[in-house]
């Protein structure tokens, strides 16, 4: 799958939904030709490098998104919110003339459904002391916090971290051990 690139500071995951303001005429570009196609764009983690800069490195695991929402915001320009559908990974990349990455993707194998094991009750409490912040609210997602796949996503992309441990949590394909690694965060979060 042939797609556009688009380098953040910050990652969304499947179910995930991120608000973007589109100013560059390489993003409202692509944005126009993804509404056109009814396709989507893949969002992936800057490495080096700013989100309006030329040249940025960024990792080789992203997540396809979709648009669900735009408007015109009050600062005149164009807002959107993503999706995320699945993640994938970008098996080579290349820059238009423009500046717009794009990239050949694979997707990955979905992640196994699996129930949050009793051992980590205390993260499901966690997300849903975060999803009643209205920033998150505002978002209209729905979250099954049950489901080990969802919980991880969701505080993965919410809690404050840094961004190289959001992309190592971003890449497991393993709920558990993702929810694990978080329960060791929050953990050390507690101590400081």
């Amino acid at each position: 799958m042939n797609v556009p690139l688009f380098p953040l500071n910050s990652i969304v995951l499947p179910k995930g939904r991120i608000p973007l303001q589109l100013f560059e005429p390489r993003y409202i570009d692509m944005l126009s030709r993804c509404m056109k196609e009814d396709r989507g764009f893949v969002v992936i983690l800057l490495r080096e490098g700013g989100e309006t800069a030329r040249q940025a490195a960024f990792y080789d695991i992203g997540t396809y998104v979709r648009i669900v929402d735009f408007q015109q915001l009050d600062s005149g320009l164009l807002g959107i919110t993503v999706e995320g559908e699945l993640k994938v990974s970008v098996v080579r990349s290349w820059q238009q003339e423009d500046g717009l990455n794009l990239g050949d993707v694979e997707c990955l194998i979905a992640e196994a459904e699996s129930e949050v094991p009793e051992r980590y009750h205390e993260l499901p409490s966690v997300l849903r002391a975060l999803f009643r912040h209205p920033v998150v609210k505002d978002l209209g997602m729905d979250v099954d916090y049950e489901d080990a796949r969802d919980v991880g996503w969701r505080l993965t992309e919410l809690l404050p971290l840094d961004k190289q441990e959001k992309q190592r949590l971003a890449e497991l394909q393993d709920p558990l051990e993702r929810l694990q690694r978080l329960q060791e965060l929050l953990e050390a979060l507690e101590q400081n």
